[in-house]
């Protein structure tokens, strides 16, 4: 088992309506905020509610909101931009991971001279002090929140990179279930066996440790009473408060382990080809799991266990193929995709996508040693 070294930054605050104290946390970083939020916000009413809890207590902000599909470097210049234009004292995000994965690069580039693609490249590093960033994912997770790094997409040739920040870059994450309410079912399906996914690819990672595992085995705990209609009756917490608790803790589990082969490849298709991350990350979690069981069989099962304890009682093999089972299950009970082909994809666009990920450092924390063969033979089960 790897070693432990801790270094979460952030306050973490958690609850119902914490998005209403947005504007007493964000004065002890200053009174003047760029204001990054996904535009589907705008339409749910939740940039509303963010904008009043500023306005309530005074502070100056202008709202950036020209987002696409993808974290895109582009969009980080134009931004980074902006907020060295307004002279800003933090940056405050709201949105899914594309919104954050930019406000991230824009605080860690703000008091640098580098320029971003020099950062995405590796070939200089931001040195000065970041700018303060304040994060609320309105989806509940983000495997790169407590991290420091960011996925960003190479706007001249749509290839996923990874970029190296500070220490310390993200000041507080605030998480309210609140704003997952005007989610889809679907979307809310597909969030949820995304954050599955990051709990096990953290637990059977090369880089898993004592902290992690703990972690890991309570996010499958929380969202087995989420998922689990039976408990309505002993459980008195809501669904939404329950995915919110497990989508925060397992971006903990991601961030002191690694994330593993199907969030990789999801973030290199979502870069290629502006597919959701939860929808791909879905499809290729019971493969990656069936993949994982040759090897760490034992691992899976614990999972299991932990997301259903009466499972205890059965072989290895019958709760490893129970925890297969029920993401099946549940792709087919939310009308999902299940098939990778089913997303308009061909084999040859999987094929790059594959090649993408394979040059990722992050290839070092995989389950096992693995190769670009080894993800496109994941693809192929998948597709």
């Amino acid at each position: 088992m790897a070693d432990l070294t801790f270094r979460i930054s952030p306050n973490i605050v958690l609850g119902s309506f914490t998005t209403s104290r947005l504007g007493q946390f964000a004065l002890a970083w200053g009174k003047k905020y760029m204001l990054i939020v996904d535009p589907v916000l705008k339409e749910l009413g939740t940039t509303e509610k963010i904008t009043s809890a500023l306005t309530d207590r005074g502070i100056d902000f202008f709202i950036f909101d020209a987002i696409s599909e993808t974290a895109e470097t582009k969009t980080v210049d134009q931004a980074l931009t902006l907020a060295r234009q307004a002279h800003v004292q933090g940056v405050i995000a709201a949105g899914g991971g594309k919104t954050l994965h930019i406000a991230r690069a824009v605080c860690a580039l703000y008091n640098s001279p580098v320029d971003v693609y020099d950062f995405i490249e590796g070939r200089a590093s931001p040195e000065t002090e970041p700018l303060a960033l304040i994060c609320i994912p309105t989806t509940s997770r983000d495997s790169f929140i407590f991290t420091d790094i960011i996925p960003l997409i190479d706007s001249r040739s749509r290839r996923i990179t990874i970029a190296k920040t500070q220490q310390g870059l993200c000041k507080l994450a605030l998480f309210d279930p609140n704003l997952t309410v005007t989610l889809s079912e679907k979307q809310i399906g597909a969030m949820t066996q995304e954050v599955i996914c990051l709990a096990a690819e953290a637990y059977l990672s090369q880089k898993a440790n004592f902290f992690s595992d703990m972690i890991s085995e309570k996010t499958m705990e929380l969202l087995g009473y989420a998922l689990d209609e039976n408990h309505s009756l002993t459980i008195t917490t809501p669904q939404n408060e329950l995915l919110a608790q497990s989508g925060c803790m397992a971006s903990l589990a991601a961030a002191t382990s690694a994330i593993g082969p199907a969030s990789l490849l999801a973030l290199s298709i979502n870069a290629r080809y502006k597919v959701s991350r939860a929808l791909t990350t879905s499809i290729l979690l019971p493969h990656m799991l069936e993949t994982c069981a040759g090897f760490k069989a034992d691992r899976i099962a614990n999972l299991m266990t932990h997301i259903q304890p009466e499972s205890a009682r059965n072989s290895t093999e019958e709760c490893v193929q129970s925890l297969i089972e029920l993401t099946r299950q549940r792709l087919a009970k939310l009308n999902l995709p299940a098939r990778l082909k089913d997303l308009a994809l061909s084999m040859e666009q999987l094929t790059q996508a594959a090649e993408d990920a394979a040059q990722l450092p992050l290839m070092n924390t995989m389950p096992r040693s693995m190769t670009g063969d080894d993800l496109f033979e994941l693809i192929k089960k998948a597709f």
